[in-house]
């Protein structure tokens, strides 16, 4: 007997990452979830439906470890029983202090490159590798960002990390397309959400954030997507039969 789908989801105990976990536990899929700390409405919902949910409590900003642990998770996993397909979601991300580049501290860009870039890049690896010889359809989901793809005043990181997050996945889908049964490969910017992030956008300090009104009028005029909303068009883009077609895309409300 087929083993259910395995999605492995960084970022999954809140915000759009929380919908995603709740909406693949109820289409039936196995769940390995990397966030910073778990989450029991999933570990309840996955044992009421008699799925498998792990959650592993880490930290991000030092991937290499998390990256190394997930690999050797995989080849084990492979080597009992493989799943009906197997997919990794890179949805975590963090914005550092919103200001110009000269007025953050040098730890906290190097933290949210290493959570927004680092960390997926390194994943991705690992989840490539460990998987190479699955016969099951994989796929690898990077969740990016419109600000990946325009500029803007006193998101210098964010914006580097999202470009570089899109970049990243052309390349890896190239190199996959040479490869038997490759990892189908999308960095999908999934439109803008009200989630934490949104508030920290919407309360950083006007003088050093420019743009801050265009955050606060979409909140104001309703123009945010919920969590659940964004998620299940973000699932309904991963299930499409020509998903990673096109390495980098958009979806809106």
């Amino acid at each position: 007997m087929t083993a259910p789908p395995l999605t492995l989801l960084t970022g999954a105990s809140r915000g759009m990452g929380l919908a995603m976990a709740r909406q693949l536990l109820r289409s039936g899929h196995e769940l390995l979830c990397i966030s910073r700390k778990p989450n029991g409405e999933l570990t309840a919902q996955a044992a009421a439906a008699g799925l498998r949910c792990e959650q592993w409590p880490a930290d991000l900003g030092r991937p290499d470890a998390v990256a190394a642990r997930l690999e050797t998770w995989l080849k084990e996993r492979g080597a009992r029983d493989e799943p009906a397909s197997v997919t990794l979601i890179n949805n975590a991300g963090v914005i550092p202090e919103i200001a110009p580049l000269e007025q953050i501290a040098y730890g906290q860009v190097a933290d949210a490159m290493r959570v927004d870039l680092e960390a997926p890049m390194l994943l991705s690896g690992a989840f490539l590798r460990a998987t190479t010889g699955w016969r099951c359809p994989r796929r690898l989901l990077n969740i990016s960002s419109g600000l990946g793809r325009r500029a803007m005043a006193s998101q210098a990181v964010y914006c580097a990390a999202k470009a570089g997050m899109d970049h990243f996945s052309r390349c890896v889908a190239l190199e996959q397309a040479q490869q038997a049964n490759g990892a189908r490969v999308c960095s999908l910017a999934p439109g803008v959400i009200d989630t934490d992030m949104q508030v920290q956008l919407r309360s950083a300090d006007a003088s050093r954030f420019p743009d801050i009104g265009a955050f606060q009028g979409m909140k104001q005029q309703g123009a945010l997507s919920t969590p659940d909303d964004a998620a299940a068009r973000v699932l309904a883009f991963l299930a499409r039969p020509d998903f990673g077609k096109e390495p980098v895309a958009d979806v809106r409300g």
